[in-house]
């Protein structure tokens, strides 16, 4: 069995890669991401999660590094990433319930022994039910908006007023298990 490595230091992530049932260890990438886009929100998320896996990829000689980005974007044109403070956190939010938005989250798989590459990318559509600002207030007390892209989670409160998705799921949640099963199966990595 190759060795399996995620490039990423999101909780979320890393429960989310025990579901594939494979044997994997985390090693964080220190890399500075791209947060503007120069062309779309796919080739900004496949780009950043090219240089994270790249980052950790160079320290191993074997081994399949795995590397995600994930960003939300508005329909007028905005990305939405991780909320700097509560104040943010609340505008954001506010937005993201006034219209559909999309969560894009970039697959990168390289081989640590080869430096083959492979990039993915997968978008679903979310919707939102709004809420006050006391229900935003006691959502964000419950529930810390500051390590998610969009200041929002789906896997637990966010579900509360998220009534519906058009894509997958485990995207919006950051890692997009059905895709990635995929990709790992054209580098020989059977999940199945």
């Amino acid at each position: 069995m190759k060795k399996i490595i995620l490039a990423s230091a999101s909780p979320q992530r890393r429960k989310l890669m025990k579901i594939l049932g494979l044997p994997f260890i985390v090693r964080p990438s220190r890399v500075k991401e791209i947060s503007t886009m120069s062309r779309d929100c796919a080739h900004l998320v496949k780009a950043n999660a090219l240089l994270k896996a790249l980052d950790v990829a160079k320290h191993y000689r074997a081994g399949i590094v795995i590397g995600t980005d994930t960003v939300v974007y508005v329909p007028r044109g905005r990305l939405v990433l991780k909320p700097k403070n509560l104040k943010e956190a609340k505008e954001n939010l506010k937005e993201l319930m006034s219209k559909p938005h999309w969560v894009y989250s970039g697959l990168a798989l390289v081989d640590a022994a080869g430096g083959r590459k492979l990039l993915g990318v997968e978008k679903t559509k979310v919707f939102m039910t709004g809420l006050s600002d006391q229900q935003i207030d006691r959502y964000h007390r419950l529930v810390s908006p500051l390590d998610k892209a969009g200041g929002f989670d789906i896997e637990g409160r966010g579900a509360l007023f998220i009534p519906r998705i058009e894509g997958c799921y485990f995207n919006v949640v950051g890692l997009p298990l059905a895709r990635l099963a995929a990709m790992l199966g054209k580098f020989g990595v059977k999940v199945l």
